[in-house]
Protein backbone atom coordinates (compact mmCIF):
# COMPACT_ATOMS: atom_id res chain seq x y z
CA UNK A 1 0.00 0.00 0.00
CA UNK A 2 2.56 2.66 0.90
CA UNK A 3 4.97 1.78 -2.06
CA UNK A 4 1.14 2.27 -4.34
CA UNK A 5 0.90 5.44 -2.27
CA UNK A 6 4.42 6.44 -3.37
CA UNK A 7 3.82 5.77 -6.97
CA UNK A 8 0.89 8.08 -6.99
CA UNK A 9 2.61 10.81 -5.03
CA UNK A 10 5.21 10.44 -8.12
CA UNK A 11 2.98 10.72 -10.48
CA UNK A 12 1.11 13.82 -9.10
CA UNK A 13 5.07 15.63 -8.83
CA UNK A 14 5.30 14.29 -12.63
CA UNK A 15 2.36 16.04 -13.21
CA UNK A 16 2.91 19.10 -11.44
CA UNK A 17 6.47 19.33 -13.05
CA UNK A 18 5.24 19.15 -16.30
CA UNK A 19 2.28 21.85 -15.62
CA UNK A 20 5.27 23.92 -14.36
CA UNK A 21 7.26 23.80 -17.70
CA UNK A 22 4.47 24.06 -19.83
CA UNK A 23 3.59 27.68 -18.10
CA UNK A 24 7.00 28.59 -18.08
CA UNK A 25 7.18 27.42 -22.36
CA UNK A 26 3.46 29.57 -22.68
CA UNK A 27 4.98 32.42 -20.56
CA UNK A 28 8.34 32.51 -22.99
CA UNK A 29 6.35 32.39 -26.12
CA UNK A 30 4.27 35.32 -24.57
CA UNK A 31 7.35 37.47 -24.17
CA UNK A 32 8.30 36.57 -27.54
CA UNK A 33 4.92 37.14 -29.30
CA UNK A 34 4.35 40.81 -27.03
CA UNK A 35 8.55 41.65 -28.48
CA UNK A 36 7.65 41.02 -31.68
CA UNK A 37 4.21 42.91 -31.86
CA UNK A 38 5.94 45.96 -30.36
CA UNK A 39 9.18 45.69 -32.69
CA UNK A 40 6.75 45.13 -35.41
CA UNK A 41 5.00 47.92 -34.78
CA UNK A 42 7.51 50.88 -34.24
CA UNK A 43 9.14 49.93 -37.73
CA UNK A 44 5.79 50.16 -39.35
CA UNK A 45 4.82 53.23 -37.12
CA UNK A 46 8.00 54.50 -38.21
CA UNK A 47 7.85 54.07 -41.97
CA UNK A 48 4.39 55.22 -41.82
CA UNK A 49 5.49 58.93 -40.54
CA UNK A 50 8.61 59.41 -42.66
CA UNK A 51 7.21 58.03 -45.71
CA UNK A 52 6.91 60.80 -48.09
CA UNK A 53 3.84 59.18 -49.48
CA UNK A 54 2.23 58.16 -46.29
CA UNK A 55 2.21 60.89 -43.13
CA UNK A 56 5.08 62.73 -45.18
CA UNK A 57 7.12 63.78 -41.89
CA UNK A 58 10.50 63.32 -43.27
CA UNK A 59 12.30 64.33 -40.84
CA UNK A 60 14.55 61.05 -39.10
CA UNK A 61 16.59 63.05 -36.87
CA UNK A 62 13.32 65.15 -35.31
CA UNK A 63 11.54 61.55 -35.19
CA UNK A 64 15.06 60.33 -33.20
CA UNK A 65 14.84 63.22 -30.68
CA UNK A 66 11.24 62.78 -30.28
CA UNK A 67 11.82 59.32 -28.92
CA UNK A 68 14.83 59.96 -26.87
CA UNK A 69 13.60 62.56 -24.93
CA UNK A 70 10.23 61.08 -24.07
CA UNK A 71 12.04 58.42 -23.35
CA UNK A 72 14.43 59.66 -20.94
CA UNK A 73 11.59 61.90 -19.33
CA UNK A 74 9.88 58.57 -18.47
CA UNK A 75 13.17 56.72 -17.52
CA UNK A 76 13.70 59.50 -15.45
CA UNK A 77 10.42 59.34 -13.66
CA UNK A 78 10.78 55.70 -13.40
CA UNK A 79 14.06 55.92 -11.51
CA UNK A 80 13.82 59.04 -10.07
CA UNK A 81 10.22 59.28 -8.55
CA UNK A 82 8.73 56.02 -8.72
CA UNK A 83 12.02 54.07 -7.70
CA UNK A 84 10.91 51.20 -9.98
CA UNK A 85 14.30 50.71 -10.57
CA UNK A 86 17.85 50.83 -8.64
CA UNK A 87 20.64 52.34 -10.24
CA UNK A 88 23.94 49.90 -10.36
CA UNK A 89 26.26 50.45 -7.04
CA UNK A 90 28.92 47.48 -7.48
CA UNK A 91 30.39 49.27 -9.47
CA UNK A 92 28.98 53.13 -9.34
CA UNK A 93 28.13 54.80 -12.56
CA UNK A 94 31.34 57.66 -11.65
CA UNK A 95 31.52 60.85 -13.69
CA UNK A 96 34.77 59.49 -15.31
CA UNK A 97 32.82 55.76 -16.16
CA UNK A 98 30.17 58.04 -17.64
CA UNK A 99 32.63 59.63 -19.98
CA UNK A 100 34.87 56.87 -21.05
CA UNK A 101 31.83 54.51 -21.35
CA UNK A 102 28.06 55.52 -22.12
CA UNK A 103 29.31 58.55 -24.29
CA UNK A 104 30.78 56.59 -26.73
CA UNK A 105 27.95 53.73 -26.39
CA UNK A 106 24.77 56.94 -27.04
CA UNK A 107 27.00 58.40 -29.30
CA UNK A 108 26.84 54.91 -31.23
CA UNK A 109 23.12 54.97 -30.81
CA UNK A 110 22.30 58.24 -31.90
CA UNK A 111 23.89 57.73 -35.52
CA UNK A 112 22.44 53.99 -35.52
CA UNK A 113 19.15 55.18 -34.66
CA UNK A 114 19.45 58.26 -37.10
CA UNK A 115 20.80 56.44 -40.05
CA UNK A 116 18.51 53.77 -39.58
CA UNK A 117 15.21 55.64 -39.36
CA UNK A 118 16.38 57.94 -42.40
CA UNK A 119 16.61 54.56 -44.58
CA UNK A 120 12.69 54.37 -44.23
CA UNK A 121 12.09 57.27 -46.87
CA UNK A 122 14.29 55.67 -49.43
CA UNK A 123 13.62 52.01 -48.76
CA UNK A 124 10.69 49.48 -48.36
CA UNK A 125 9.94 47.91 -45.25
CA UNK A 126 11.04 44.22 -46.67
CA UNK A 127 14.09 45.53 -48.31
CA UNK A 128 15.32 47.15 -44.88
CA UNK A 129 14.05 43.70 -43.04
CA UNK A 130 16.74 41.88 -45.41
CA UNK A 131 19.60 43.93 -45.22
CA UNK A 132 19.45 43.79 -41.10
CA UNK A 133 20.06 40.23 -41.86
CA UNK A 134 24.10 41.80 -42.38
CA UNK A 135 24.32 42.18 -38.32
CA UNK A 136 25.76 39.28 -37.43
CA UNK A 137 28.40 39.64 -40.36
CA UNK A 138 29.06 43.08 -38.68
CA UNK A 139 28.91 41.85 -35.26
CA UNK A 140 31.57 38.82 -35.60
CA UNK A 141 34.08 41.37 -37.96
CA UNK A 142 33.93 44.02 -35.71
CA UNK A 143 33.98 41.47 -33.18
CA UNK A 144 37.27 39.90 -34.40
CA UNK A 145 38.74 43.46 -34.91
CA UNK A 146 38.32 44.24 -31.07
CA UNK A 147 39.43 40.51 -30.46
CA UNK A 148 36.42 39.83 -28.73
CA UNK A 149 35.70 37.23 -30.99
CA UNK A 150 38.18 34.48 -32.56
CA UNK A 151 38.63 34.49 -36.01
CA UNK A 152 37.40 31.16 -37.50
CA UNK A 153 37.18 29.74 -40.94
CA UNK A 154 33.83 28.07 -40.62
CA UNK A 155 32.62 31.67 -39.34
CA UNK A 156 34.04 33.41 -41.94
CA UNK A 157 32.00 31.21 -44.70
CA UNK A 158 29.03 31.60 -43.05
CA UNK A 159 29.12 35.63 -42.78
CA UNK A 160 30.40 35.23 -46.43
CA UNK A 161 27.01 33.14 -47.43
CA UNK A 162 24.84 35.86 -45.22
CA UNK A 163 26.45 38.71 -47.60
CA UNK A 164 25.66 36.69 -50.47
CA UNK A 165 22.40 36.17 -49.81
CA UNK A 166 21.67 39.63 -48.81
CA UNK A 167 23.38 40.60 -52.29
CA UNK A 168 21.37 38.67 -54.37
CA UNK A 169 18.29 40.38 -52.40
CA UNK A 170 19.75 43.79 -53.36
CA UNK A 171 20.40 42.86 -57.15
CA UNK A 172 16.55 42.18 -57.20
CA UNK A 173 15.33 44.84 -55.40
CA UNK A 174 12.59 46.90 -57.50
CA UNK A 175 13.26 50.29 -55.23
CA UNK A 176 16.84 50.26 -54.73
CA UNK A 177 18.18 53.06 -53.93
CA UNK A 178 22.00 53.74 -53.01
CA UNK A 179 20.82 56.54 -50.40
CA UNK A 180 19.02 54.37 -48.50
CA UNK A 181 20.98 51.02 -48.74
CA UNK A 182 24.22 53.22 -47.72
CA UNK A 183 21.95 54.63 -44.74
CA UNK A 184 21.11 50.79 -43.64
CA UNK A 185 24.72 49.46 -44.47
CA UNK A 186 26.33 52.69 -41.65
CA UNK A 187 23.35 52.31 -39.23
CA UNK A 188 23.83 48.22 -39.11
CA UNK A 189 27.55 48.85 -38.70
CA UNK A 190 27.18 51.81 -36.46
CA UNK A 191 24.61 49.33 -34.05
CA UNK A 192 27.45 46.23 -34.68
CA UNK A 193 29.88 48.48 -32.90
CA UNK A 194 27.62 49.28 -30.31
CA UNK A 195 26.87 46.04 -29.52
CA UNK A 196 30.57 45.42 -29.06
CA UNK A 197 31.43 48.10 -27.15
CA UNK A 198 28.14 47.50 -24.57
CA UNK A 199 30.76 43.92 -24.01
CA UNK A 200 34.54 45.63 -24.18
CA UNK A 201 33.10 49.28 -21.84
CA UNK A 202 29.86 47.88 -19.65
CA UNK A 203 29.88 44.21 -19.37
CA UNK A 204 33.62 43.57 -18.60
CA UNK A 205 33.58 46.01 -15.88
CA UNK A 206 30.52 44.43 -14.35
CA UNK A 207 28.16 46.83 -14.93
CA UNK A 208 24.71 45.56 -16.01
CA UNK A 209 22.15 47.96 -17.44
CA UNK A 210 18.30 46.81 -18.19
CA UNK A 211 16.49 48.66 -20.33
CA UNK A 212 14.92 51.70 -18.10
CA UNK A 213 18.34 52.26 -16.73
CA UNK A 214 20.61 52.23 -19.81
CA UNK A 215 17.42 54.88 -21.09
CA UNK A 216 17.98 56.75 -18.04
CA UNK A 217 22.17 57.02 -18.96
CA UNK A 218 22.25 56.65 -22.32
CA UNK A 219 18.56 58.36 -23.84
CA UNK A 220 20.05 61.73 -22.53
CA UNK A 221 23.17 61.24 -24.20
CA UNK A 222 21.05 60.33 -27.57
CA UNK A 223 19.48 64.05 -27.31
CA UNK A 224 22.32 65.53 -26.92
CA UNK A 225 24.34 64.42 -29.95
CA UNK A 226 21.81 64.34 -32.31
CA UNK A 227 21.26 68.35 -31.50
CA UNK A 228 24.03 69.09 -33.21
CA UNK A 229 23.11 67.56 -36.81
CA UNK A 230 19.61 68.69 -36.15
CA UNK A 231 20.52 72.28 -36.41
CA UNK A 232 22.57 71.93 -39.14
CA UNK A 233 20.34 69.59 -41.56
CA UNK A 234 16.75 69.61 -40.35
CA UNK A 235 16.70 73.25 -38.31
CA UNK A 236 16.36 75.04 -41.25
CA UNK A 237 14.04 72.65 -43.28
CA UNK A 238 11.53 72.66 -40.57
CA UNK A 239 11.84 76.94 -40.51
CA UNK A 240 11.13 77.08 -44.20
CA UNK A 241 8.01 74.39 -44.32
CA UNK A 242 6.44 75.82 -41.15
CA UNK A 243 6.09 71.80 -39.16
CA UNK A 244 6.90 72.82 -36.01
CA UNK A 245 3.56 71.44 -34.49
CA UNK A 246 3.64 67.42 -34.63
CA UNK A 247 0.59 65.51 -34.60
CA UNK A 248 0.48 65.13 -30.05
CA UNK A 249 -1.75 61.59 -30.74
CA UNK A 250 0.75 60.16 -33.64
CA UNK A 251 3.88 61.12 -31.98
CA UNK A 252 2.87 60.39 -28.52
CA UNK A 253 1.88 56.92 -28.99
CA UNK A 254 4.68 56.50 -31.71
CA UNK A 255 7.40 57.26 -29.10
CA UNK A 256 5.06 55.07 -25.94
CA UNK A 257 5.68 52.26 -28.52
CA UNK A 258 9.23 52.73 -28.60
CA UNK A 259 9.72 53.09 -24.80
CA UNK A 260 7.36 49.57 -24.41
CA UNK A 261 9.78 47.96 -27.07
CA UNK A 262 12.98 48.41 -24.44
CA UNK A 263 10.87 46.87 -21.69
CA UNK A 264 9.79 44.31 -24.00
CA UNK A 265 13.08 43.49 -24.69
CA UNK A 266 14.40 43.19 -20.86
CA UNK A 267 11.62 40.86 -20.32
CA UNK A 268 12.79 38.89 -23.19
CA UNK A 269 16.26 38.78 -22.17
CA UNK A 270 15.68 38.33 -18.75
CA UNK A 271 13.24 35.74 -18.73
CA UNK A 272 14.32 33.84 -21.82
CA UNK A 273 17.78 34.39 -23.65
CA UNK A 274 19.37 36.97 -26.23
CA UNK A 275 19.33 33.75 -28.33
CA UNK A 276 15.70 33.46 -27.83
CA UNK A 277 15.67 37.13 -29.29
CA UNK A 278 17.36 36.54 -32.42
CA UNK A 279 15.92 33.57 -33.33
CA UNK A 280 12.57 35.61 -32.79
CA UNK A 281 13.99 38.59 -34.76
CA UNK A 282 14.34 36.17 -37.82
CA UNK A 283 10.41 35.46 -37.13
CA UNK A 284 9.39 38.93 -37.26
CA UNK A 285 11.89 39.52 -40.38
CA UNK A 286 9.29 36.99 -42.36
CA UNK A 287 6.52 38.37 -40.88
CA UNK A 288 7.54 42.30 -42.08
CA UNK A 289 8.43 41.13 -45.52
CA UNK A 290 4.98 39.21 -45.76
CA UNK A 291 3.48 42.53 -44.21
CA UNK A 292 5.11 45.14 -46.72
CA UNK A 293 4.17 43.00 -49.91
CA UNK A 294 0.45 42.45 -48.35
CA UNK A 295 -0.32 45.53 -46.92
CA UNK A 296 1.71 48.06 -47.72
CA UNK A 297 1.95 47.00 -51.36
CA UNK A 298 6.04 47.14 -51.84
CA UNK A 299 6.98 45.45 -54.50
CA UNK A 300 8.94 41.84 -53.08
CA UNK A 301 10.37 40.19 -56.22
CA UNK A 302 11.19 35.83 -56.39
CA UNK A 303 15.29 37.30 -57.09
CA UNK A 304 14.48 39.32 -53.27
CA UNK A 305 13.43 36.01 -51.62
CA UNK A 306 15.95 33.85 -53.06
CA UNK A 307 18.60 36.20 -51.76
CA UNK A 308 17.10 36.40 -48.47
CA UNK A 309 16.70 32.85 -47.96
CA UNK A 310 20.57 32.35 -48.30
CA UNK A 311 20.84 34.83 -45.96
CA UNK A 312 18.27 33.04 -43.88
CA UNK A 313 19.90 29.92 -43.62
CA UNK A 314 23.06 31.63 -42.94
CA UNK A 315 21.71 33.66 -40.06
CA UNK A 316 19.94 30.13 -39.14
CA UNK A 317 22.88 28.51 -38.67
CA UNK A 318 25.08 31.17 -37.16
CA UNK A 319 21.95 31.07 -33.92
CA UNK A 320 22.87 27.08 -34.06
CA UNK A 321 26.56 27.55 -33.69
CA UNK A 322 25.96 30.38 -30.84
CA UNK A 323 23.20 27.87 -29.24
CA UNK A 324 26.10 24.86 -29.49
CA UNK A 325 28.55 26.90 -27.65
CA UNK A 326 26.07 28.20 -24.77
CA UNK A 327 25.29 24.52 -23.65
CA UNK A 328 28.71 23.91 -24.09
CA UNK A 329 29.41 26.96 -21.57
CA UNK A 330 26.79 25.39 -19.52
CA UNK A 331 28.19 22.04 -19.63
CA UNK A 332 31.37 23.23 -18.64
CA UNK A 333 30.25 25.38 -15.63
CA UNK A 334 28.48 22.20 -14.58
CA UNK A 335 31.22 20.08 -14.69
CA UNK A 336 33.57 22.77 -13.08
CA UNK A 337 30.77 23.35 -10.03
CA UNK A 338 30.75 19.20 -9.74
CA UNK A 339 34.27 18.92 -8.99
CA UNK A 340 34.74 21.80 -7.06
CA UNK A 341 31.88 20.02 -4.86
CA UNK A 342 33.67 16.64 -5.05
CA UNK A 343 36.91 18.59 -3.79
CA UNK A 344 35.11 20.33 -0.74
CA UNK A 345 33.61 17.19 0.38
CA UNK A 346 36.55 14.94 -0.14
CA UNK A 347 38.69 17.90 1.77
CA UNK A 348 35.61 17.32 4.71
CA UNK A 349 36.64 13.87 4.89
CA UNK A 350 40.16 14.28 4.59
CA UNK A 351 39.73 16.74 8.02
CA UNK A 352 37.27 14.77 10.03
CA UNK A 353 40.06 11.53 9.42
CA UNK A 354 42.25 13.96 10.68
CA UNK A 355 40.55 14.59 13.82
CA UNK A 356 39.75 11.23 14.61
CA UNK A 357 42.97 10.50 14.39
CA UNK A 358 44.08 12.91 16.93
CA UNK A 359 41.71 12.16 19.50
CA UNK A 360 42.27 8.14 19.13
CA UNK A 361 46.32 9.14 19.82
Amino acid sequence: MAKEAGGGGGGGGDAALSDSVLRKVLVSYCYVAVWIFLSFTVIVYNKYILDPKMYNWPFPISLTMVHMAFCSSLAVALVRVFRVVDLPSSPAMTPQLYTSSVIPIGALYSLSLWFSNSAYIYLSVSFIQMLKALMPVAVYSIGVLFKKETFRSSAMLNMLSISFGVAIAAYGEARFDLRGVALQLAAVAFEATRLVLIQILLTSKGISLNPITSLYYVAPCCLAFLFVPWVFVELPRLRAVGMFEPDFFVFGTNSLCAFALNLAVFLLVGKTSALTMNVAGVVKDWLLIAFSWSVIRDTVTPINLFGYGIAFLGVGYYNHVKLQALKAKEAQKKVAQADEEAGSLLQERESHGERKTDSQS
